[in-house]
């Protein structure tokens, strides 16, 4: 049995490399090279692939891959939106997921990063930095006293719920489809108007399907308190970002923490320094100081590292054994 992986990155090649030793009986072989319709010709000879989403999948691709003999794909990611599913089926894929590499990491980094907004520590670190060490006006707000809506309460969502209750925050949330535990505890609201009115802070715990494009947008904004805080460590295309920089400019929204963008294909995990920045948008949430952006980072942690290739090769091998993976995909 043969498996190549593309996309490894060097912090993924130790991982990899002691799962092929503990499963002498399969060959794995990598590229650090992103899958597409013409890197697919380099799986020429094996049985199965493993990826990580960065780049769309397209019909193309699928087509190309099914052309070198291949029909099994296992994710090292949670989200299926870059990958043509209607293609895949055509082609008789055998498609895996890793849904739940490490909820805490996503959610520590958004209650880290609405914490600091909150304290505005972002603004005190600058001041800092220039050797100001005034205190006045850069003054924050305690966590315990802030209501904060979380938008999705699958498994990050509820992580999150944990901790910020562990702070002492009042929480509240919205889920099309309410989990038994977060319904015993009372904290569903009956709308997404309802949790927009009344949060001191919002964060997004969705996934990028065709009904959550772009809801926070001017309407849903509007509906907000003034001064909310956002949070957005789920998919970028949830946020209309010219919206966005019209409640940053107004002040209706106070700051804003993302770990992604709805045009960070081809921007995110790469050096920029010394170079002309491509996206004036992008650059425009940078450069300010109540805007702190990661590059789609907040997964980011040995633990979930480890687990996303451990867990996505363990889900090539059960397809290559005839069997059924519980992170296979039903499409």
């Amino acid at each position: 049995m043969k498996i190549f992986a593309y996309g490894i990155r060097l912090d993924e090649q130790p991982v990899l490399e002691q799962w092929g030793k503990e499963h002498s009986e399969v060959t794995v072989d990598f590229t650090d090279q992103l899958l597409t319709d013409k890197s697919a010709a380099m799986a020429k000879g094996y049985d199965a692939i493993n990826v990580y989403q960065q780049l769309p999948y397209s019909r193309a691709t699928v087509e190309a891959l099914s052309n070198q003999g291949i029909h099994i794909m296992a994710m090292r990611n949670i989200g299926i939106d870059n990958l043509d599913l209607k293609a895949a089926k055509e082609f008789n894929f055998k498609i895996s997921n890793t849904p739940a590499y490490s909820p805490n990491s996503v959610a520590e980094h958004a209650a880290i990063q609405m914490a600091r907004l909150f304290r505005r520590t972002p603004e005190m670190d600058a001041k800092v930095q220039n050797y100001d060490l005034r205190w006045a006006p850069t003054i924050g707000k305690e966590m315990r006293q802030q209501t904060i809506g979380i938008i999705g309460t699958g498994r990050i969502g509820r992580v999150l719920i944990k901790i910020l209750q562990g702070f002492g925050s009042k929480v509240i949330a919205y889920d099309c489809y309410h989990n038994s535990e977060i319904e015993k505890e009372g904290l569903y609201v009956d709308s997404l108007d309802d949790l927009y009115r009344l949060s001191d802070g919002i964060s997004l715990h969705v996934p990028a399907v065709s009904e959550n494009f772009h809801m926070i947008n001017d309407a849903s904004i509007a509906k907000m308190k003034d001064h909310v805080i956002i949070v957005n460590d789920s998919r970028g295309e949830l946020v209309d970002t010219d919206a966005l920089i019209k409640g940053l400019d107004s002040g209706k929204i106070s700051a804003f923490a993302t770990d992604v963008y709805e045009k960070e294909v081809g921007i995110f995990n790469k050096d920029w320094s010394n170079k002309t920045f491509p996206d004036s948008r992008l650059k425009n949430l940078i450069d300010r100081p109540n805007v702190l952006l990661t590059p789609h980072t907040a997964f980011y942690t040995e633990t979930a590292v480890s687990a996303m290739v451990n867990e996505s090769l363990n889900a090539d091998l059960s397809f290559l054994n005839g069997k059924q993976p519980v992170s296979a995909l039903k499409f």
